[in-house]
């Protein structure tokens, strides 16, 4: 089979080499084509001259499906979680089934309980929460994994830092996973305290924990403090800790711990309505509400300070 006959755009040569180059990004394209071509071709004549049809059919079944070989000249990962990252992910996401899950359907069922509904009920409820707070950590904690996984955040360019005495310490791993489990039971009562409406009062009337005013404005930055550092702390469980990421695990912190701090402060974090309902009317001492704020600064402070001691280790 001749070179320009492997570039007539009917043959089963030029149909596989255009199904691997339009995956690939534009600026590699003219050389992998060509590369494919001639190798493709050589290869072929290899074979002798007799059956250059089946010939070329074998090669071609050889060389396999295109779409793999376009991913190895683009780099690019075709599982949505490889083998680098599928026995963190099963871990944390066992962590999550096993910590987080469990104290959201309990927190539903005290609740139900003390409401007054029957048995029946209270147990219909925690199904509900299990199905639908267990798909959505699946769901996403798979995301951040996928996004770690096309990010190159693990298995990138071999340096120094990846010989064994720089891996991750065990006890650090175990700390990212409270961390993560931590954080994602944060994320999860604040969107279930707003869907749920948990509170009660005497008239049947459901009231949000929190203030829902946050909803349209300060609970958003909180949110995504809240999962930036869920995917952080991941990137943690399965990686050397660098200083970049240290930088990047600090500007998630700020971006929760100064909206958290500024709406304590305002006296705005708790839902007045359920405030009244609960303490009869108590006003909350502005000195408490000073506290409550140093004690969130010097938690997001210390928690960035531990992340740069963790890089320089």
């Amino acid at each position: 089979m001749s070179k320009s006959h492997a570039s007539d755009t009917g043959t089963p040569t030029a149909r596989y080499v255009a199904e691997v180059v339009r995956r690939i990004p534009a600026d590699q394209r003219g050389d992998v084509a060509d590369e494919l071509r001639a190798t493709i071709a050589d290869t072929v004549e290899a074979r002798g001259p007799a059956g250059p049809e089946a010939a070329e059919r074998e090669v071609l079944t050889e060389m396999g499906d295109p779409i793999r070989l376009a991913a190895r000249y683009a780099d690019r990962p075709l599982a949505l979680i490889g083998p680098g990252l599928y026995p963190t992910y099963v871990r944390l996401l066992t962590v999550l089934l096993s910590t987080v899950l469990p104290v959201v359907t309990a927190v539903t069922a005290v609740l139900d309980v003390l409401d007054g509904q029957g048995v029946g009920e209270v147990i219909a409820g925690a199904v509900a929460v299990v199905l639908s707070a267990g798909a959505q950590m699946i769901a996403w904690l798979t995301v951040v994994f996928a996004l770690i996984e096309r990010a190159g955040a693990v298995g990138g360019t071999w340096t120094p830092d990846d010989l064994p005495d720089r891996r991750v310490p065990k006890e650090r791993d175990a700390a990212a996973y409270a961390a993560v489990a931590w954080h994602a039971l944060l994320i999860a009562l604040i969107v279930w305290q707003h869907t749920a409406q948990p509170y009660r009062t005497d008239g049947g009337t459901r009231l949000d924990v929190l203030n829902p005013g946050l909803w349209s404005g300060w609970i958003w930055p909180i949110l995504a403090g809240l999962v930036g550092l869920v995917t952080l702390d991941a990137i943690r469980a399965v990686r050397v800790w660098t200083r970049s990421l240290a930088v990047w695990s600090a500007v998630a912190q700020a971006v929760l711990t100064l909206p958290l701090a500024w709406v304590l402060y305002r006296q705005e974090f708790f839902n007045p309505a359920f405030l009244s309902e609960v303490n009869g009317g108590w006003q909350t001492p502005d000195s408490f509400c000073t506290v409550a704020v140093v004690g969130i600064l010097a938690v997001g402070a210390g928690a960035v300070v531990k992340r740069f001691r963790e890089a320089r280790d």
